[in-house]
C-alpha cells in the first residue's frame, strides 16, 4: 500500500488506520479524512495540527484528558489502547518498583488537580526517570503554558503514531 492508497480509502477505512493517532480522538481523524488527497506524510500531519490548532481552549484541554495517567488506573486494569500500552513499556512504566508506581500517582494527583486534566509526555521518547523529573517539573507551570506543552507532546506521540502506522502498514512509501 502506499499514499495512493491511503488517498483512495473510504472514511471508515481511514478512521479504523488512522483513528488513535491522537488518543482515543477518532473524530479528529474523521474531520481531515475530508481533506484527501494527501500530498504525502508531512501533509496528512499538518492537517491533524491544523485542525488540533483550529480547537479553543476547551477542545484542546479535551484532546488531554482523553490521555490516561501514566501508570495508573488504566495501565492497571488492562485497559490502555495498544498504542499507549506499547509507549508506556518502552518508557518503563509498565515494570516500576511499588515505590515509583506511588510516586507517580502521587505527582499525577496533584497535576490533574492543579490543570484538570492528565499530564501528557510522548512516553516514547522518554524514560520513567525524566518522566518523573518532567512532571515535577512542569508542576511549577500555569495553566496556559501547560496546555501549550501538553498539545505539543500529543503532536510528538501523534507524529511517532503516524511513522508507526506508516512504517507496518505501508513500508514502501514513505
Amino acid at each position: 500500500m502506499d499514499l495512493n492508497a491511503v488517498n483512495s480509502m473510504n472514511y471508515e477505512e481511514f478512521v479504523d488506520i488512522f483513528g488513535n493517532v491522537v488518543e482515543k480522538c477518532p473524530l479528529i481523524t474523521g474531520a481531515i479524512w475530508s481533506k484527501c488527497p494527501f500530498s504525502s506524510v508531512a501533509d496528512l500531519e499538518a492537517s491533524i495540527y491544523e485542525f488540533i490548532d483550529s480547537l479553543p481552549s476547551s477542545g484542546k484541554e479535551g484532546i488531554l484528558r482523553c490521555h490516561p495517567d501514566l501508570a495508573g488506573r488504566e495501565l492497571m486494569s488492562g485497559t490502555l489502547t495498544p498504542e499507549s500500552l506499547n509507549e508506556q513499556n518502552q518508557a518503563g512504566l509498565t515494570s516500576l518498583s511499588q515505590t515509583d508506581r506511588e510516586a507517580l500517582n502521587v505527582l499525577n494527583s496533584q497535576y490533574k488537580t492543579k490543570f484538570v486534566f492528565p499530564f501528557v509526555i510522548c512516553a516514547k521518547m522518554s524514560d520513567k526517570s525524566q518522566i518523573i523529573e518532567e512532571l515535577k517539573s512542569r508542576l511549577q507551570n500555569n495553566r496556559d503554558e501547560e496546555l501549550g506543552i501538553g498539545i505539543a507532546e500529543v503532536k510528538k506521540i501523534c507524529h511517532l503514531r503516524l511513522q508507526d502506522i506508516f512504517l507496518k502498514v505501508i513500508p514502501t512509501k514513505l
